[in-house]
């Protein structure tokens, strides 16, 4: 009985033995003798799991895979940011040799855009090489004469004012690189104080006719042309000089007309030669602008004697 009972008990469990011998075997042989703790080690995602995936042994893998994801976000972010950049804001990120003072108010060395814009206008050139320009060139060098300067010693300068609506305009000019600081300076103060400037174009927009933007009532600065009325270069030739709010603060030259009365420029600005009266945007000893041109070092055309320029500042640069 008893031996009846052994063989009924034993030879299942001496079955089952040899298949977990012969199981274990087998799982030695294909996992290259990999073992459970082995498993576990090398897959510890899979191993240590939780229901929702996520590692609870694993906190720098997790972090390491956040901080990729945050990356990737950031770089699309600038992308992004980067395709509704303004074209003054692309400018100002890309160009390395600009020189901002404030916000709205920079100077920098003329690009090929601007070199373009004002050749054969405001800058001068020789008829060979007004030839390959896209426009009619009306500024010609004679023959075997060159610029008296050159487009490395001008700057471009953008300047924030208020017009005489008292709305806020960008305006842009060329001067000379050696007074481009002065000319952020005085212009950030005259915006902080919402001085009224009815324009600030560069004179190429009225094809470097100085009559014409005076009429306007156009502030501008360089120009590569003689006084009025002389063959003497002037000094808006060489980016030294300035003109501002030209129509209310007129050119005067005493007995210049063939009757012996005065010549004033622009036309249309003769009731504004009467510096006794009082008007608007009249500039004097007075007025904040030519307190903060004087405080830079320029002269003012309205304290010379034979002539008077009360719209006109310069520098002597060396």
């Amino acid at each position: 009985m008893k031996n009846l009972l052994s063989n009924k008990i034993l030879k299942p469990l001496l079955g089952l033995a040899a298949f977990v011998i012969i199981c274990g075997f087998l799982a030695r042989y294909l996992t290259d003798s990999e073992t459970l703790a082995d498993y576990a080690k090398n897959n510890p995602d899979t191993a240590y799991g939780t229901e929702d995936g996520e590692s609870t042994n694993t906190q720098n893998t997790s972090l390491d895979k956040d901080t990729s994801h945050i990356d990737e976000t950031n770089e699309s972010f600038e992308i992004d940011e980067d395709k509704n950049m303004s074209h003054e804001q692309k400018e100002l990120t890309n160009s390395s040799n600009r020189v901002t003072y404030k916000e709205g108010f920079y100077h920098e060395p003329l690009t090929d855009e601007v070199k373009e814009r004002i050749t054969g206008i405001s800058y001068p050139v020789s008829a060979t090489d007004a030839q390959g320009l896209a426009v009619p060139a009306i500024n010609l060098l004679a023959e075997g004469d060159s610029p008296a300067i050159s487009y490395t010693d001008l700057c471009y300068v953008s300047v924030l004012h208020y017009d005489f609506n008292g709305e806020v305009q960008t305006g842009e000019l060329i001067c000379n690189k050696k007074i481009a600081q002065d000319f952020v300076e005085i212009f950030y103060e005259l915006y902080l104080n919402e001085y009224q400037i009815e324009k600030i174009r560069l004179i190429d927009e009225y094809n470097g006719d100085d009559t014409a933007s005076m009429s306007d009532n156009n502030t501008s600065c360089f120009n590569y042309r003689v006084v009025d009325g002389t063959s003497s270069l002037s000094k808006h030739a060489l980016g030294c000089a300035i003109d501002i709010n030209p129509f209310y603060n007129p050119y005067i030259v005493y007995g210049r007309n063939e009757d012996g009365s005065d010549y004033i420029s622009p036309a249309g600005s003769e009731i504004y030669a009467d510096r006794t009266k009082n008007f608007a945007y009249k500039i004097d000893e007075n007025d904040l602008c030519y307190k903060l041109f004087k405080e830079h070092g320029f002269t003012w055309g309205g304290d010379w004697n034979s002539c008077k320029d009360y719209q006109h500042f310069q520098k002597v640069v060396e």
